[in-house]
């Protein structure tokens, strides 16, 4: 069957349910015991929670366990050009075929009720690892973790809970203690959790959270260190030191999701070889991703064009942290946002290293921030910025100007998804 197969299920999918976001599982338990609950007949699995980093530290998990030679199932979200990246079973990303019957079979086992466009892709997915062999499943949560459609798993081999900020605001609470107390929420009892970088109030709710069920943590800063050492990067748990190379994946946070990962694999007692496979193997595209090749790059070949999903302040942090890094040369942002994220907290970090910013609109996107918004967000953030009706217009602008800049279009996951697709 073509593509159109599951894109015409996944259609139906979005009819089920009027709201895109409405926490709960009891739809999901629902459709799951219809199923016959493969939610329990999966392999070990690393559920993984967190504001930031969750996709990275999956992506290096991966590619240390299968240098290791494991098969790993993958759940991650949302997908950027196809859906179908969002489950990749025992190492390769599910045919079109294998998807379409999933999802035909978990939309008729639904008999109609309501359930999200997310839960029930997430049944889908849970039910195609559950009937593929492999050593391991790598589960990301979708937004939060207590109510998120991936915690249905009664035991996981191990927890991770990747650095929590501010976002999602108003389904998960105003405060990083609150954030954080839905992100323990995949905490279970006995079962270990990787705790990343984290300040003061979100560690102390996620201490108490594992303290009321009895789940250990190895915690940043106490149970494991990772830094980076001229151009090395150096981790030390219980079992030792590793001097391993610097994370393929750029930026300088990407060594804080490096410590995680390789927490994660030191305790699940993995070989050597996986340490430096996990960070000097992974992929995970639109975050910091150098575009090196189709139209756009063409079109503005003097131009340094870069590409990064992130959307929240932390992410705008991070993003102007490793901007700061790199060789001196102009920076203009081609940006556009949804309407429901923190666009001042995401542009403030990056002011001081961009020249200019060129607001578009996300292209076929309801909620997305007009590109008017985004300009005065710009403007207030002390940055100039001009409108453009599309990422193609605004580097043409900013080539015609400055014909040997860097060039980040950023802001969000669906803006980064419509540019992968359009310039593969």
């Amino acid at each position: 069957m073509t593509a159109r197969g599951s894109d015409l299920i996944l259609e139906r999918m979005m009819a089920l349910h009027p709201k895109i976001i409405d926490l709960t599982l009891d739809r999901v338990w629902r459709l799951l015991a219809a199923l016959d609950n493969p939610q329990d007949k999966l392999p070990p699995v690393i559920h993984i929670a967190g504001t930031n980093g969750k996709g990275s530290t999956q992506a290096m998990i991966r590619a240390g366990l299968e240098a290791a030679g494991h098969s790993v199932h993958a759940y991650t979200s949302p997908h950027l050009a196809r859906f179908h990246e969002r489950i990749r079973l025992a190492g390769a990303l599910i045919s079109e075929q294998h998807l379409t019957d999933m999802l035909a079979e978990c939309y008729d086992a639904n008999q109609g009720e309501n359930i999200t466009y997310f839960e029930i892709t997430t049944c889908a997915a849970l039910l195609a690892f559950a009937r593929t062999p492999a050593d391991f499943t790598l589960l990301e949560v979708g937004l939060g973790g207590r109510l998120d459609a991936t915690n249905v798993i009664a035991k996981p081999e191990l927890c991770i809970i990747t650095p929590v900020s501010l976002d999602h605001e108003q389904y998960l609470g105003d405060t990083v203690a609150k954030i954080a107390g839905e992100k323990a929420g995949i905490l279970k009892r006995g079962v270990p959790c990787v705790v990343g970088p984290q300040s003061d109030e979100g560690l102390d709710a996620i201490e108490q959270a594992a303290a009321r069920i009895g789940a250990p943590l190895l915690i940043h800063g106490q149970h494991w260190h990772v830094t980076r050492e001229r151009d090395r990067l150096i981790f030390q748990d219980e079992n030792g030191l590793l001097d391993l190379p610097l994370p393929n994946l750029p930026g300088a946070h990407q060594i804080q999701n490096a410590g995680a990962a390789l927490a994660a694999l030191r305790h699940l007692q993995q070989p050597d070889t996986t340490h430096e496979a996990a960070v000097t193997r992974a992929y995970w595209p639109a975050r910091m991703q150098r575009l090196r090749h189709g139209p756009l790059v063409d079109q503005a070949p003097g131009i340094e064009l870069w590409l990064d999903g992130g959307h929240n302040p932390a992410a705008g942090q991070a993003i102007g942290a490793h901007l700061a890094t790199l060789p001196a040369r102009p920076t203009h942002l081609i940006c556009g946002m949804l309407n429901t994220k923190d666009i001042d907290g995401y542009l403030r970090p990056l002011s001081g290293q961009v020249s200019s910013l060129h607001a578009v609109s996300i292209p076929d996107t309801l909620a997305t921030l007009p590109a008017e918004d985004t300009a005065q967000a710009a403007q207030r953030a002390g940055i100039d910025s001009v409108i453009a009706e599309s990422v193609s217009e605004a580097l043409a602008q900013i080539a015609d100007k400055d014909p040997q800049a860097r060039v980040l279009i950023c802001g969000s996951l669906y803006l980064a998804g419509t540019i992968l697709q359009d310039n593969g």
